[in-house]
């Protein structure tokens, strides 16, 4: 599909008219008549080389501030950046465009925009496209500016479509950047992402494509395209590439971080082809598709700058090792936690080929880590005062640790890949990229080591060029849940009913409300209002009773389909809808799990004050019994930190600060309070229900809290663990459940020592384990003892004059046996051959292997009939099928030793 759904003839107003080009066959409007396209691979980057009348050299601010200057004159309200960790959706983890910050609630017509027409300058990051950064010179750049000027054209709101979309658009390359209309061509195209499509029309200038303007017609439903409720204006102007089209400098790192370049180069120690003859290059290689850094240096040898194909190797990887550590900062100043789950992945990811370009550009590996926080340093410092970018300056000390700790270890990782990388290819004929990405997700090997060290090994392995591309996509966005069917029945039978009064919002205090029976299928009933708390929100359901005349029922469980509320009684009711009953809430339950939401609030709040403000939550749930909170944080919690959060939760209570609970439009809510408010996850509303401890924290919530943190009664964390990399599980109590977990404690305690015996706990543990020191070093002398005794009485002689150790262990002591080999195979450099239950261990010296041509797998081979097992020339472990008798055993290593002599 092209621009089918809109007329771009308005256009020839401008004095355009449609061409086809004769190679890509695509449809365009220009000025002037045209064989191709002025876009790739049709054209070159004729920009690098045209002189522009009015078009002069402007900054990326210049670029910016001239764009939304430009859309305010004409009506558009400022919405400031969001952060490119894309909290408030459910379906990305990365700000991928400016319109991901409106889709879908804005573009489904459910919530109003903040503005209408509104412009926006969105700092977004696409990993899809990883692979090809730097090898484009400044096309491609996974964290980049999107300007959005977008529109939403509902029934009875017509703000503008196609001629106000083109008008804007002329004028502004025009007026603002300095083009004239012959310099600009409309090329005709399609659209489609995050479940809305449309036409969308390309703007190019001489080779490179400066915008795209998606008149967003089309809405996904269930695989066909239907109209969209709202006509949405989803305009994106690259900031970056207009930058670089008016500097036309050899690439577009230079026009975007200018003198930042030549300290990249300076602290890698890099030196570029001379300008004129960098410029050349992109220009002669900007309509070829490049898939490597070989095939552009092959291609650029055969242009005749072979020459320079050291230095524009390396400049490749300065380009992207640029385009990365601003990334990597911006995800990890916006909160992004690394790990090898969801958004902390793909920041994990950007981090990784980091470092791997920072070695492929020559620094020795002993000295990536100082010189990658030295890059990352100075890329913070480029952007002090920016106005998208200026946040890194104030987040400098978490980028910078979590880098340290990241590149760490990798670098780790990268010293022990070897002996790993051999484990693990020496099993297969042959490697599919699925083995590889399974590799690197397993154990963070990036594929380049590990196809080195298979084709080493005679392995049959292809890399693709585009596999770190492939990775990001398949980790991209949350996999979707499927749905569950087991409740579909009762899911079509509430959809016919009203919707249930939340009482409980309304005064969570409240223990009773009359209400009216809206319908009954079987044990479940829903109420038109209700006191009864659903299970939502990670905070479990109330229980209660329904009282009909003389009939009580008891309320075991309650849940919720959106709005609706459904009740679980004990027994099927003699109710029928119209009925008038009281529904009664289990205070005592209540109040509780009111308490430990609030609770749960509080320890997040004081988690994100000690921790930092990338402390996000990650998982949360409220019972009778406790509460827990999963929080994201880079490393394991020390008693320390949870000492200080403990206390800076209690401090909060101690300040008995009343809550408001307010309900705010979406926009208005997330103006005030940022998307800090969206721990519990995306709120598909217009509206959003805020429960705030002004001063601590805000956060959209559907639970029921006590009215002052007082109420809470103090907090007692019972339990602290890391439950996956980047993840850290609270679990606490608050109120009267203190006492009951600290007698609990106790009696526990009491257990202990009557079976350790004393009277004081920490002098029973410390005797017990001074006693287990003094047993553990007995028993290690005895060990050895019997060590010497076994290999001084099982000496073995060979027919062939070669001696060995046979050693049978009678006890499953594996202490034991490891000291044997270790005694015998590496300090007597002998050879040993150990038996003990079904387990046979042969080892000998890998020097003396090796002069002596012994190979120690031939005992694997000869006793296949006997056993299973592996390993190497001077190492063997055999599993016996059954007990085998000595002499057998014997026999055949004499026959594997002798032979091989």
């Amino acid at each position: 599909m092209s621009t089918s759904g809109i007329d771009l003839g308005y256009l020839r107003k401008y004095g355009y008219e449609k061409y086809r080009c004769v190679k890509c066959e695509g449809v365009m409007w220009s000025t002037r008549p045209r064989e191709t396209c002025p876009d790739r691979p049709c054209s070159k980057y004729e920009f690098l080389y045209k002189d522009y009348k009015n078009l002069r050299p402007l900054s990326l601010r210049e670029v910016r501030s001239r764009f939304i200057d430009f859309l305010v004159k004409r009506g558009h309200g400022v919405v400031d950046p969001y952060p490119v960790l894309a909290k408030w959706r459910d379906d990305l983890y990365l700000t991928i465009a400016s319109i991901i910050v409106f889709q879908p609630h804005v573009t489904d017509g459910l919530v109003d925009p903040p503005y209408n027409p509104l412009v926006i300058v969105q700092p977004s990051i696409r990993l899809t496209d990883i692979d090809n950064v730097g090898l484009t010179f400044g096309r491609h750049m996974t964290s980049f500016e999107m300007g959005g000027m977008h529109a939403f054209n509902k029934p009875g709101k017509f703000v503008y479509w196609v001629e106000g979309v083109l008008d804007n658009t002329i004028d502004l390359f025009t007026k603002e950047i300095g083009l004239s209309l012959d310099d600009i061509v409309f090329k005709e195209s399609w659209w489609e992402g995050g479940g809305n499509a449309g036409p969308a029309p390309e703007v190019l200038v001489d080779g490179l494509e400066v915008a795209t303007l998606v008149f967003m017609k089309y809405k996904d439903a269930g695989g066909r395209w239907v109209e969209n409720p709202v006509l949405v204006v989803d305009c994106g102007y690259g900031i970056e590439r207009i930058t670089w089209l008016s500097q036309r400098t050899p690439t577009g790192f230079h026009a975007v971080y200018g003198s930042l370049v030549g300290k990249f180069k300076d602290l890698l120690g890099v030196e570029e082809p001379p300008s004129d003859v960098l410029k050349k290059i992109v220009y002669e290689t900007s309509d070829k598709e490049i898939s490597s850094v070989s095939e552009l240096l092959d291609l650029a040898t055969k242009l005749g700058f072979g020459e320079y194909a050291k230095d524009l190797e390396r400049s490749v990887y300065t380009y992207s090792i640029l385009d990365h550590t601003r990334t990597l900062a911006l995800m990890l100043a916006d909160g992004i936690v690394p790990s090898n789950t969801g958004e902390g992945y793909l920041a994990r990811l950007v981090a990784r080929r980091l470092v791997r370009n920072v070695l492929l550009a020559g620094v020795e590996l002993s000295r990536v880590r100082d010189v990658v926080l030295e890059l990352i340093n100075a890329q913070i410092n480029y952007w002090i005062g920016d106005y998208v970018f200026g946040k890194l300056a104030s987040r400098r000390d978490y980028i910078l640790e979590v880098a340290q700790a990241e590149v760490g270890k990798f670098v780790d990782m990268l010293v022990e890949s070897e002996s790993l990388v051999r484990k693990i290819v020496s099993r297969k004929k042959q490697l599919s990229l699925e083995d590889l990405i399974s590799i690197y997700d397993s154990y963070g090997v990036p594929p380049e080591i590990v196809v080195e060290k298979a084709r080493s090994l005679g392995i049959n392995v292809q890399l693709p060029p585009d596999f770190y591309s492939v990775v990001a996509a398949r980790h991209s966005a949350p996999p979707r849940l499927a749905k569950q069917v087991e409740k579909q029945e009762e899911f079509e039978w509430v959809s016919n009913l009203w919707e249930t009064v939340p009482e409980f919002h309304v005064d969570p205090y409240k223990k009773s409300t009359e209400a009216r029976v809206l319908g009954v299928k079987g044990r479940l009933v829903v109420f038109d209002r209700t006191v009864i708390y659903p299970r939502s929100g990670g905070q479990d359901y109330d229980t209660g009773i329904v009282r009909s005349g003389k009939e009580v029922y008891r309320v075991v469980e309650a849940y919720k389909f959106g709005n609706v509320i459904v009740h679980v009684l004990d027994r099927e009711p003699s109710l029928r809808p119209g009925d008038a009953v009281v529904v009664e809430v289990d205070w005592g339950r209540r109040y509780r799990l009111m308490r430990h939401h609030t609770a749960t609030h509080l320890v997040l709040a004081a988690a994100r004050k000690v921790l930092g403000e990338h402390v996000w939550q990650a998982g949360a749930e409220k019972t009778v019994e406790k509460a827990r909170l999963d929080v994201t944080h880079y490393k394991p919690l020390t008693k320390e930190d949870v000492d200080a959060i403990e206390k800076e939760a209690n401090r909060i209570v101690d300040l008995r600060i009343d809550l408001n609970v307010n309900t705010l439009s979406r926009f208005d809510a997330e103006k005030k309070y940022g998307i800090r408010l969206y721990q519990g996850g995306s709120v598909y509303s217009s509206n959003v229900r805020v429960v705030e401890i002004p001063g601590f924290d805000a956060q959209a919530c559907y639970g029921t809290h006590v009215k002052n943190t007082a109420e809470v009664g103090g907090i007692k964390i019972i339990n602290v663990d890391r439950i996956q990399e980047g993840v850290v599980r609270l679990e606490f109590v608050s109120a009267t459940r203190i006492p009951e977990v600290m007698r609990d404690f106790v009696e526990e305690e009491q257990k202990a020592l009557s079976i350790l015996g004393g009277d004081n706990i920490v002098a029973a543990a410390e005797r017990t384990v001074s006693e287990l020191k003094e047993k553990t070093s007995l028993l290690g002398r005895y060990r050895s003892f019997l060590k010497e005794i076994l290999l001084e009485r099982n000496v073995v002689r060979t027919s062939c004059g070669f001696e060995y150790y046979f050693v049978p262990i009678p006890i499953e002591d594996e202490a034991l046996r490891k000291e044997v080999v270790e005694e015998a195979a590496l300090k007597r450099r002998a050879m040993v051959v150990v038996l003990m239950g079904d387990l046979l261990e042969v080892a000998v010296d890998p020097n003396k292997a090796r002069e002596s041509g012994l190979d120690l797998t031939k005992v694997v081979k000869e006793l296949g009939q006997y056993g299973k097992g592996g390993g190497k020339p001077d190492h063997v472990i055999i599993k016996l099928f059954k007990p085998t008798d000595p002499g057998l055993i014997n026999h055949v290593i004499e026959r594997a030793i002798c032979s091989s002599k």
